[in-house]
């Protein structure tokens, strides 16, 4: 699961990115991680590990939603090409 949110804000020249990914560790738990900052730099990074994928995807449903309420949109994430 992926989730990837941007902010402009031309009157105060932001431009930001709000990033969510759940990912399934090598222990079997799973990985909430955000990753947020100006677009086109490198930005901060949190992780949260949850034992339960739908308490993952549930975190990440709830952080999305505060970032939709500050201003952010859901931007569709493209996945490259596979090549053998």
């Amino acid at each position: 699961m992926h989730i990837r949110l941007e902010k402009f804000n031309h009157t105060k020249r932001q431009k930001r990115y709000y990033a969510l990914r759940v990912t399934k560790t090598l222990f079997g738990d799973w990985c909430l991680e955000r990753e947020w900052g100006p677009i086109g730099k490198t930005g901060q990074k949190e992780r949260t590990y949850l034992p339960e994928f739908s308490e993952a995807q549930k975190e990440a449903e709830r952080q999305k939603a505060l970032k939709l309420e500050k201003g952010y949109a859901v931007i569709p994430v493209q996945m490259g090409l596979f090549t053998p």
